[in-house]
């Protein structure tokens, strides 16, 4: 009997590889015969770094870069085991969580220690690098990541603007020339769960912009300096990053890749099943467990149980959901291709209590689990 055991992270509690763990050794004392295999899983979000270091025996690399305030931080990204690529979420550089809550202001907030994450993924030899979008606290369309990569982003007396959305509308050109050459080798591939354009009524301003404390007024603001932006791309790079629908994703770091990368957006859990090969590794298979913390109805929305369930159920294989949380109205999500669904708290508890000893219950649940589908081959 071939097992994938593909779960997600339980929030706050496992890393999707602990998950993993778990469910493998609940099984494994009822079913021990059988090929188990470990795929621990991510949506491109929080946790996509450590889950893709997990399932490939790559490593973390950690690096003090510039935060979104301009003060350092200490940074990180995942070099995965092949050596070649890099995975980066853009928050362990430029999130939210890096500024106190009475100082957070996007007209200042920059994206430059996300562009020193990638020098330094290229100074790794990386050639395809993985960029999880999500988690800013920014709204500068990526020209702080730019400007950290080489490129000049110049006021009418040709020199360079200051960090911050608010200091795009101070753009006059955009010069390329001195972009780190070994850029041009590699391949980006942006983690965007999300289809908001660059600017407007749904762009990134308006819709993400007062969660990084902005108000009404700095919005408009923001948003008029982004198509300003927009527009010197056009101008000077040819590119139409605009109304592309994720160009508004992170502060517009979605355009920022567009417009200096040509980079690829893709949903978060696509690229990490693809990179893991997940596909491939169903062949044969029997069974599929996924999960997370919480299933509820924003899973079928591109969230990692529902991305494994569809891949599953293209081979025909049958899938089980576990999390610490269902919600009631779960309907859509056997739809989408769970065939079952099993809480692993095993009774009225606390939350202090379920975060705790998640892991036990799970391997609980899952040998509860093994046990009925053992019964059902005897």
């Amino acid at each position: 009997m071939k097992i994938i055991i593909a779960p997600d992270s339980f929030k706050e509690s496992l890393s999707a590889l602990e998950a993993a763990n778990a469910i493998e050794e609940g099984f494994s004392a009822v079913i021990p015969d059988a090929e188990y295999i470990k795929l621990p899983m991510a949506d491109g979000g929080e946790g996509t770094v450590q889950s893709l270091v997990d399932a490939t025996n790559g490593k973390i690399i950690e690096k003090v870069v510039t935060g979104p305030l301009g003060l350092p931080v200490q940074g990180f990204f995942g070099l995965l085991g092949n050596g070649k690529t890099a995975v980066i979420e853009m928050s362990a550089a430029s999130g939210i969580h890096h500024v106190p809550l009475d100082k957070r202001n996007p007209l200042l907030t920059t994206t430059y220690g996300t562009g020193e994450l990638i020098v330094e993924a290229l100074n790794f030899g990386a050639k395809e690098i993985i960029m999880g979008l999500g988690g800013s606290a920014t709204n500068d369309g990526g020209a702080g990541m730019a400007q950290a990569l080489g490129a000049k982003l110049l006021n009418n007396q040709k020199e360079q603007i200051s960090f911050g959305g608010a200091a795009l509308s101070d753009l006059k050109t955009i010069d390329i020339s001195q972009v780190d050459s070994r850029l041009s080798n590699v391949q980006f591939i942006v983690a965007c769960d999300v289809d908001n354009p660059l600017t407007g009524e749904n762009g990134a301003s308006a819709i993400f912009g007062p969660q990084k404390g902005a108000t009404q007024e700095m919005v408009n603001r923001l948003d008029k300096s982004l198509l300003h932006f927009a527009n010197i791309i056009k101008k000077e790079l040819h590119k139409n990053v605009d109304r592309v629908p994720g160009a508004g994703a992170a502060g517009g770091m979605g355009a920022g890749m567009l417009a200096f990368f040509n980079a690829e957006l893709k949903r978060g859990v696509d690229i990490v099943t693809q990179t893991l090969k997940l596909e491939t590794h169903l062949d044969g298979a029997d069974l599929v467990i996924t999960g997370e913390g919480k299933i509820d109805g924003q899973t079928i929305f591109g969230k990692t149980p529902i991305g494994v369930a569809k891949l599953a159920k293209k081979k025909g294989i049958p899938v089980i959901g576990v999390a610490g949380y269902i919600e009631d109205k779960n309907r859509r999500v056997r739809e989408e291709g769970i065939d079952a669904l099993f809480s692993i708290v095993p009774g009225a508890t606390s939350l202090e209590d379920a975060m705790t000893n998640a892991y036990q219950y799970l391997k609980d649940c899952s040998e509860n689990i093994a046990r009925v589908i053992d019964m059902f081959k005897k």
